[in-house]
């Protein structure tokens, strides 16, 4: 029997709900020559039914291991896969009919060693849910870093595709967690490996469901861009330390506002102009109220709680 092309690899975490709505989006893919490896993380809560669910519709194997990380279970999917090209999403996405199809068309038109494609949020996401997607997506916000279309384009492991050629020269991810992705995008390109964007392979990525959550996750993601900094000398740049700069200016708003009422005025003034200007925009891009409205504190969170990890791992040395 021929290997298919594409292996599509999920590691996955107490959550078999989210495993759930990937597959059913992934049964509906236009372009057949795929298969899926399912990595059980040592959840307590598995998805072994839900594999049950989906192993008559799909190419599909399911992998129960100890918890190590989402970089390692990645590397072990890696190693079982059969493809020519390994896929990586997260369990929390869901996946186009034309994924793949559009993958297949830009490789036969521009080769690549590996890649990354755009998020964005889904009509069936909470409102909430769908201005986190708007806030971690835009050019307003720490979103803005991922590179889009420019020669500093990194694929993130939501959504990334690499080569068993790519995979063979890298060994895959060497960070168990936080900012994985990052720093072995940043290898493939010290290794003069061809690493692109492609546009049209986007996801729905339905984030974390509350604020609370996604504040702890954008913290990870603070922490790790410090960790990447320490294994890669000049790999944080200025725009990564602008949440820090935001978190800063936020808590001095009031001591200053007290010492000096003009320069207090002037820069709480600075801030809701900004947190305005990200309203309007989600509300132009969503074509919603209720997502305007609540993009401004998933915007808060964001560039708060990516500073705080950020500045918190900073100090730690």
């Amino acid at each position: 029997m021929q290997s298919p092309k594409y292996s599509i690899i999920v590691p996955v975490y107490n959550r078999p709900q989210e495993l759930d709505n990937l597959l059913s989006s992934l049964t509906e893919q236009t372009y057949k020559g795929f298969e899926i490896l399912i990595v059980e993380d040592g959840s307590t809560v598995t998805s072994e039914t839900v594999f049950e669910k989906y192993e008559p519709l799909l190419s599909i194997a399911y992998f129960f291991k100890p918890n190590t990380g989402p970089g390692p279970s990645r590397n072990f999917g890696f190693e079982k896969a059969t493809g020519e090209y390994f896929i990586i999403f997260d369990s929390d996405c869901q996946v186009p009919p034309t994924y793949l199809e559009e993958v297949e068309k830009f490789l036969q038109s521009t080769p690549l060693d590996a890649w990354g494609g755009p998020d964005r949020g889904h009509e069936n996401f909470t409102p909430l849910q769908q201005a986190m997607a708007y806030t971690m997506s835009s050019t307003w916000t720490t979103g803005g870093i991922r590179g889009g279309k420019s020669k500093n384009f990194q694929p993130r492991s939501f959504n990334m595709g690499i080569s068993r050629k790519a995979y063979a020269l890298t060994q895959g991810f060497h960070f168990d967690r936080f900012a994985e992705d990052i720093e072995l995008s940043i290898r493939m390109k010290k290794l003069g490996l061809r690493v692109g964007l492609i546009p049209q392979a986007f996801v729905y990525h339905q984030r974390r469901s509350t604020l609370n959550d996604f504040f702890r996750q954008v913290s990870n993601f603070g922490k790790g861009r410090v960790l990447v900094g320490r294994a890669h000398r000049g790999e944080i740049k200025l725009t990564h330390w602008f949440p820090t700069f935001f978190l800063i200016g936020l808590f001095a708003i009031l001591p200053l506002l007290l010492i000096t009422k003009f320069l207090g005025e002037v820069l709480l003034s600075g801030y809701l102009l900004y947190l305005i200007a990200i309203a309007l925009d989600a509300g132009i891009k969503t074509k919603s109220v209720i997502v305007s409205i609540l993009s401004v504190p998933s915007a808060l969170v964001q560039l708060t709680g990516y500073g705080w990890g950020f500045l918190k791992e900073k100090l730690r040395h």
